[in-house]
């Protein structure tokens, strides 16, 4: 405790000096900190935004940038061979969107509509009635399940629209579910039209006859990997093509769309780190730098301390509290600065656009300003106290 109390005497005499010692730390840890909150932060508000969108379910479709992109070709005839040939694969939904003006007795707008199964697609709960069901599907009821966007558009004065008709160009659908508000942010997937039918409803009344399709969506049983599962229907659609090695696919699933956006935000840490780690080591250069100058302006000091019975390991015991001090001082302003930072960036931008609040990572943000403080006080403040501690007493009361 008297080691302690003298270090922070000294530190407060010097006031100016500390400050601007512990300047490349705080800018270090704090940039660091910030970068690490909102990396955090904006994974979880990724995973919030494809909330609804199912694990277990992926999008196929041609890759644009091939030679022959008919050559690659989904057809309807091949979703019905992927489902009964492929283990694991327990649904395969031709993917599309038609625009319409949609009617509810005065009330109408324009609404995409698209094509789902009982499987849904998105996962987004239920405010009124129910899902599609595998007998709407089946028999290609006229029958839709619609978003709230399109309720409060088509029912504008509320009430349960759960039997009443609306009407999409000449065709009439019966409302058997909404699904219920989404988060407030301003990114929501929805992953499907604010009107959705029965798959097979879909085909018969906007592909006219056609047999090809844009893209596929196709959902897994969940008890394979989904990688494994896509990797399995490209295998499946070159064979169904006749062996056309050439033919490429893309496929796109929660985890891919996440990873990517981690991806980005690993790298953005990364570069912040390094500059984090020049700024600590130049911070703790300038730590080595104090410390040896406050063991030359204290020479007599120490000089008189030992001749009166100090011995090595109390002085440097003394100089090294010092610099922890500094750098434990430094690092604690610059962790508390970077929460600082990445709360307010959560609250004023992440929040607003995912309507996820995200949780504060805490203890690792602690862990990474202890680990800073701890290798700044051994690397730069051990070896001014350890000078300190080997002066001579005799050469020490003579120094001037």
């Amino acid at each position: 405790m008297m080691y302690f109390e003298e270090a922070v005497r000294v530190l407060f005499a010097n006031t100016a000096r500390s400050v601007l010692t512990m300047l490349g730390l705080i800018i270090g840890v704090g940039a660091v900190i910030a970068i690490q909150v909102l990396g955090s932060s904006m994974a979880t508000g990724v995973n919030g935004a494809l909330g609804n969108l199912s694990d277990s379910s992926f999008i196929l479709f041609p890759t644009a940038q091939q030679r022959d992109v008919a050559k690659a070709a989904i057809k309807l005839s091949y979703l019905s061979r992927i489902r009964e040939s492929i283990p694991g694969i327990v649904d395969a939904v031709p993917l599309g969107f038609s625009a319409e003006v949609v009617r509810h007795e005065h009330a109408s707008g324009r609404l995409p509509i698209s094509p789902d199964s009982a499987t849904p697609f998105n996962n987004a709960p239920i405010a009124y009635g129910r899902k599609l069901s595998a007998d709407d599907v089946a028999s290609a009821a006229n029958v839709c399940v619609i978003t709230d966007h399109a309720y409060q558009k088509l029912f504008p004065d509320g009430g349960d629209p759960i039997g009443q008709s609306i009407y999409a160009g000449s065709s009439r659908y019966i409302v058997v579910g909404v699904l219920a508000p989404p988060r407030q942010g301003l990114i929501n997937a929805q992953f499907g039209g604010d009107i959705t039918i029965p798959w097979t409803t879909y085909v018969r009344r906007y592909m006219g006859g056609r047999d090809t399709v844009f893209a596929a969506r196709f959902l897994t049983d969940g008890k394979i990997p989904v990688d494994q599962a896509e990797n399995a229907v490209m295998a499946k659609l070159k064979q169904l093509h006749g062996g056309v090695t050439s033919a490429e696919y893309t496929a796109f699933d929660k985890a891919k769309f996440t990873n990517g956006v981690n991806g980005v935000f690993v790298a953005v840490t990364l570069v912040v780190s390094l500059i984090g780690a020049v700024s600590l080591l130049v911070a703790g250069i300038g730590v080595m730098n104090i410390m040896l100058v406050s063991v030359a302006e204290r020479t007599r000091e120490i000089g008189v301390r030992k001749a009166i019975g100090a011995h090595s390991g109390q002085i440097l015991w003394q100089f090294f509290i010092e610099a922890l001090i500094l750098c434990g001082v430094g690092c604690g302003i610059g962790l508390t600065l970077g929460l600082l930072i990445g709360a307010l960036v959560n609250e004023l931008a992440i929040v607003k656009l995912s309507g996820i609040v995200p949780p504060i990572p805490l203890l690792q943000s602690i862990g990474i300003a202890a680990a800073f403080a701890i290798v700044a006080t051994l690397a730069f403040g051990l070896y001014p106290a350890y000078r300190a501690s080997k002066l001579d007493p005799i050469e020490a009361l003579r120094y001037e």
